[in-house]
């Protein structure tokens, strides 16, 4: 006996029959549906541009939050190496401080290298070269600190300032807001050891260059200290404006006498 399915099958076609008609057999479309519209694809190819963009974002903000520090803190260290080897021996020992008139330090022309700079309250790893100069693409963004110009050389009778990245391209500055007033800045040159007393810190604006005139504060005087002042962005990741750390030389010490004692007691030398 035939299944029930296959009677109502049959009896329908022998009704087809007799009406003269085939009977049809629906069937479901499996090509491909129609082509989209215009702005379809119009808003599919934006998807995908904004997604692109994306990626190319994040790659850049991993190139210029980490990879340039890691570019910056190579070639400074290179840098400092470098340098030292060129340097008359200076003996591991805790030499006597000096107070009389330091040696007289010679300006170098641009993106040339002169000096270091070592922070004992930034641990016994820190060290970084000092150039003429404060071009980024010359001195900032390529490893050392930058010398302002138009301002003293180390040790000399008026205001040595610097300047350095608090972010990216090896923050040197990073760490500026942790110093406190007594808290030594060290700088070594070819002819002597420098060491500085931090006196004070301030926050100003970018176009405020008193801070790095000869008498920090009043371009007009004339300097009778022999100071130092460091400057970098603030606060971190902005340039609205300027962290400003002052200080002024407490000693000097000839290299062939041996090294300052913060340096020697703290192994840094």
């Amino acid at each position: 006996m035939a299944p029930p399915e296959a009677v109502a099958v049959t009896e329908q076609a022998q009704r087809g029959s007799a009406r003269g008609r085939t009977p049809t057999t629906r069937r479901r479309n499996t090509g491909p549906g129609r082509p989209a519209s215009p702005a379809a694809r119009m808003v599919g190819g934006l998807g995908e541009l904004f997604i692109t963009l994306g990626v190319l974002l994040g790659l850049f903000v991993v190139w210029q939050l980490w990879w340039t520090d890691v570019e910056g803190t190579r070639a400074a260290a290179s840098i400092v190496s470098q340098f030292e080897e060129s340097l008359p021996d200076s003996p591991e020992v805790a030499a006597t401080p000096q107070q009389g008139d330091p040696p007289a330090e010679v300006a170098v022309g641009n993106a040339q290298r002169f000096g270091t700079l070592l922070v004992p309250d930034w641990g016994p790893g820190y060290k970084v070269p000092i150039a003429e100069g404060v071009g980024r693409s010359d001195v900032l963004d390529v490893g050392p600190v930058g010398h302002y110009p138009s301002t003293a050389m180390p040790g000399q009778v008026g205001n040595f300032a610097l300047a350095g990245h608090r972010q990216t391209y090896g923050k040197p500055f990073f760490a500026i807001d942790t110093l406190s007033p007594g808290e030594a800045l060290i700088v070594q040159t070819a002819a002597a050891w420098y060491v500085y007393r931090v006196t004070g810190t301030e926050i100003v604006s970018p176009d405020d260059v008193g801070v790095v005139a000869a008498v920090p504060g009043d371009p007009a005087a004339s300097p009778t200290e022999r100071m130092i002042t460091l400057t970098t962005c603030h606060p971190l990741w902005s340039t609205a404006e300027r962290y400003v750390v002052h200080g002024v030389l407490d000693y000097w010490v000839d290299r062939a006498d041996g090294r300052p004692a913060e340096l020697v007691d703290a192994g840094e030398a």
